[in-house]
């Protein structure tokens, strides 16, 4: 008999081997997995190419870089596969885009009233000069 208890436990060791193994590769199995941000990374494209359109290398040309820099380091992250990381700095390039956008209009409105205002002073300097 004791044959069978030496079989019986070593019969009870390889089904607790393998439930262990079985738990460990579900435990695996059920590791959710971040998805490729390739709509952020789409999104955050076209806000660079927009920053670039409005004149953000005449006008923003930091926040450009930023935008751009951070661009680059998500397509990188997105080749290594280090999806949550890519994501981050996709998101941190659009806002810097949007940025340097803003920047950039704000900046061609203020010459555009700089424009109109010295158009002003100089009627104004005509119609004090001829009081007809």
């Amino acid at each position: 008999m004791k044959k069978n208890n030496g079989n019986e436990s070593y019969q009870m060791h390889k089904i607790g081997v393998t439930l262990a193994v079985a738990l460990f590769m579900a435990g695996c199995a059920s590791t959710p997995t971040v998805p490729a941000p390739t709509e952020q990374m789409a999104v955050s494209r076209a806000a660079v190419s927009t920053a670039i359109s409005a004149g953000g290398n005449e006008f923003s040309p930091v926040q450009l870089k930023s935008a751009m820099d951070k661009m680059d380091a998500a397509e990188r992250a997105m080749g290594g596969k280090n999806y949550g990381l890519a994501r981050q700095l996709a998101e941190q390039a659009q806002v810097d885009a949007q940025l340097a956008s803003a920047a950039s209009r704000a900046a061609k409105a203020q010459k555009a009233a700089d424009v109109v205002q010295e158009g002003n002073r100089v009627l104004r300097n005509e119609i004090n000069r001829n009081p007809h």
